[in-house]
């Protein structure tokens, strides 16, 4: 494994992205002592939402987990965009998910495991987390999954 998140991130063949804007009245991240909290990321990729519509109806579990993925790489870039450096975190503290449920779909641990595993691949042991995952009947702009999560920094 290499030595920096960045590092991982290019061996896993994934670029950092331009930090996706705010879609509403609030900050994307903020940093409080030596933590970081992101706003809800949603599965923004180049400006566009990548991942829409109802887990369980419109999307299957596996399309939901990579959305899942995309919302906890936009939070790493948020956090960046705070602290500068990825190496700076110290441990993914906490993994807030909403899924974009369809009625009777309780699947959503399994969509957020896209993001679980993401971050663990990027961080090792230090990716290991709090989570909840829980089921909406609608997400902003209609989005698959959105993600916000909590990071100690150095």
């Amino acid at each position: 494994m290499s030595d920096t998140p960045e590092a991982r991130l290019a061996e896993m063949g994934i670029e950092i992205p331009a930090a996706p804007a705010a879609v509403g009245a609030y900050v994307p991240a903020v940093q409080f002592g030596n933590l970081v909290v992101t706003s809800g990321q949603l599965p923004m990729r180049d400006g566009k939402l990548a991942y829409t519509g109802k887990v369980g109806s419109d999307l299957d579990i596996e399309t939901g987990a990579e959305a899942a993925k995309l919302c906890a790489l936009n939070c790493l870039v948020q956090i960046k965009g705070v602290i500068g450096d990825l190496s700076r975190i110290k441990r993914i503290v906490r993994v807030e998910g909403f899924v974009n449920s369809a009625d009777g779909f309780t699947s959503q641990p399994a969509v957020m495991n896209g993001a679980s595993h993401f971050l663990a691949d990027v961080f090792g042991d230090a990716g290991s987390h709090t989570r909840f995952a829980v089921g909406s009947n609608e997400l902003p702009l209609d989005a698959a999954v959105e993600v916000a999560v909590w990071a100690e920094v150095k």
